[in-house]
């Protein structure tokens, strides 16, 4: 059960009205996923929906790898609302299903493609010891280049913070899952 009400017009202050009529009117309108959650801030939201658009939509990492980067965040956060709206997603940019689950289930890997290992290897040293080994970095920056490289940390940043709000109002998950969810 979500801990805050959804945001409507009428529950922020008049002064931020407008603000929200603009965020609402793009893409997902009011919505009620995390992005839906920084609405209540209408200011903050309009800040960060050109990043998020950005990042989740036109970045030049691979969408197989973005894909990625957000259910290794997702697992990493233990957020099942972010893991349940890119597991499907994951699966049809490529990504196996050996893969997905084990990252799931908390299993061994299986073998993996550089680009899988780029983007698993990051996201694990990012926010498990919170550093990230040369190693690490320079399979990353291989594979992606530097644009790319600190457009897959900005990713996973970004979704961190979508997940910390996912989990602080417990957004729980919709009733019609096509996936096992995320267990926690």
């Amino acid at each position: 059960m979500v801990r805050i009400p959804p945001v409507t017009r009428e529950s922020v202050r008049e002064d931020l009205r407008e603000t929200f009529d603009e965020v609402s009117s793009g893409p997902g309108g009011v919505g009620t996923g995390p992005m839906s959650i920084l609405k209540h801030s209408p200011e903050m939201s309009k800040r960060a929906i050109p990043l998020f658009n950005y990042v989740r939509n036109e970045s030049t990492v691979p969408a197989k790898a973005r894909e990625l980067a957000m259910l290794t965040t997702a697992r990493a956060m233990d957020c099942p609302y972010i893991w349940n709206a890119h597991v499907a997603l994951g699966r049809q940019a490529g990504l196996s299903d050996s893969l997905v689950d084990a990252l799931r289930d908390k299993q061994p890997l299986p073998q993996m493609s550089p680009e899988e290992s780029a983007v698993l290897n990051l996201g694990m040293e990012f926010f498990l010891p919170h550093r990230v080994s040369q190693d690490t970095f320079q399979a990353a920056l291989d594979q992606f280049g530097e644009q790319g490289f600190v457009e897959l940390t900005t990713l996973m940043g970004f979704y961190a913070m979508l997940a910390f709000n996912a989990n602080a109002v417990d957004l729980g998950l919709p009733h019609d899952l096509v996936e096992e969810p995320l267990p926690i």
